[in-house]
């Protein structure tokens, strides 16, 4: 049994963060968030409990790479898949990404010998296509070796993974909401990383009495009775699961009006923003802020 995680809804102040979460979850194409601050601030606490909340993903059974029944990739290695077959319902995956981790261990393993001598390829998925449709979250991503940080631009940018070896080429699908938490006092995010997380969120420790001590006592809380504790709060942990679930489904249906595409495109022309990415991210988070907020007042 999955020992239970601290509730997302149970997390002590951290609006601005919660927010930037859930609006991902409502729309990954947003393009993910950056959390920045300094040590001992729950970064990893909200992002481990956001996986909770995430929508369950329907999957072709016995695919390692989450095919997804209604759009198949045809380069799956493990395919190729029935349209018709078997399906099943999994929860969303949380995929953390060590920042010592390997090349292959990031994008998997290629048996080159297996390959050549039998003409199959031999491929072990790697932590691209276990994150697949699901949650991908680095810690300390600033702290990330270069060779990672490329293959991990190269994924994020184009939703597909590839793996190529003595002439052999694997590749797969991998699109992903990207979560990454840092410490500035560590050192800064390479300008090419940071410029693929959508949303950027500053996070501190609350310097109100009685928000420290909630925290505080909330911790013990759940230190002492995780399965108690997790039960508490598992009516506001479903209902805010569902209502990512039905901004999901009606997302597509929402339009931006031209005034407001307007305004939008005045900041940032005010700001002097290099490109369009941040024109895009914007309207897209004001499309997924919008839907909570015609549901049930905001999001929380």
């Amino acid at each position: 049994m999955t020992a239970p995680i601290f509730p997302l809804s149970a997390v002590v102040g951290m609006d601005d963060l919660r927010l930037a979460l859930v609006l991902n979850a409502v729309s990954p194409a947003i393009g993910g968030v950056l959390v920045r601050g300094e040590k001992g601030t729950a970064k990893s606490t909200a992002v481990r409990a956001l996986a909770a909340v995430l929508p369950a993903v329907e999957v072709v059974s016995g695919c390692r790479f989450s095919c997804d029944p209604a759009d198949i990739d045809p380069d799956c290695p493990d395919g190729p898949h029935d349209f018709a077959g078997p399906r099943e319902s999994r929860p969303a995956r949380l995929v953390e990404l060590p920042v010592g981790a390997s090349e292959d261990r990031l994008v998997g393993a290629l048996d080159i010998e297996r390959a050549l001598a039998e003409g199959v390829k031999a491929y072990e998925p790697g932590l691209l296509a276990a994150a697949h449709r699901g949650l991908l979250y680095v810690d300390e991503v600033n702290l990330l070796g270069d060779h990672l940080v490329d293959l991990l631009l190269d994924a994020a940018a184009l939703g597909m993974s590839y793996v190529e070896r003595e002439g052999v080429s694997i590749r797969h699908r991998s699109r992903f909401l990207l979560v990454g938490t840092m410490n500035p006092e560590e050192g800064e995010l390479r300008p090419q990383l940071l410029d693929r997380f959508g949303l950027t969120v500053e996070v501190a420790a609350p310097r109100e009495v009685d928000a420290r001590a909630e925290v505080v006592r909330r911790r013990l809380s759940f230190d002492a009775d995780p399965t108690s504790f997790a039960a508490g709060f598992s009516a506001a942990e479903s209902e805010l699961a569902s209502r990512i679930l039905t901004a999901r489904e009606l997302l597509a249906q929402v339009a931006l009006p031209d005034a407001v595409l307007r305004q939008i495109a005045s900041v940032c022309a005010s700001f002097e923003v290099d490109g369009l990415r941040a024109d895009i991210v914007i309207a897209r988070t004001a499309v997924a802020h919008r839907l909570g907020r015609a549901e049930r007042g905001r999001w929380r």
